[in-house]
């Protein structure tokens, strides 16, 4: 069985254990949301290689730890890249005293999130995607302990 999701390095390596059971579950979590998978490729990258992006597509001149692009032509069938800073996973793992695995999986599942309708701009609208990064973040190490 082919699993459409993929991760990738730019310019930044990370380490990553059981990726196929991870990708199983986002394919699951999604699927679960209505969304079929054509392809989802994730890029672990720097602050400067996701910085440059965030000003060339976005117009945004500061550091995020995560972009999302949905690429698809068709509702409901997903074709998408997300950008995630290894730099910001890092720091951020830092101020929130968790460790960087952890801190990883969430982000990856925040891009995930973002496909299915999840936004986070407004305080509520931060706090249902913080609830839903919650839930698939225990589920899926559950799933593999």
């Amino acid at each position: 069985m082919r699993i459409p999701i993929s991760f990738n390095t730019a310019d930044k390596n990370t380490t990553l254990t059981n990726r196929l059971a991870l990708k199983a579950f986002i394919e699951k979590g999604l699927k679960k949301e209505g969304i079929a998978i054509d392809t989802l490729q994730y890029v672990f990258c720097s602050d400067k290689f996701l910085l440059n992006i965030n000003k060339s597509f976005l117009n945004h001149d500061y550091f995020t730890d995560i972009i999302s692009f949905d690429l698809s032509e068709t509702r409901g069938t997903l074709i998408g890249e997300i950008y995630i800073s290894i730099d910001r996973v890092k720091d951020n793992a830092k101020t929130h005293k968790t460790s960087y695995t952890e801190e990883l999986l969430r982000v990856i599942f925040h891009g995930a999130l973002h496909f299915c309708g999840y936004k986070d701009k407004k305080p509520s609208d931060a706090k249902e995607m913080r609830a839903q990064e919650n839930k698939w973040l225990k589920s899926y190490l559950k799933s593999i302990s």
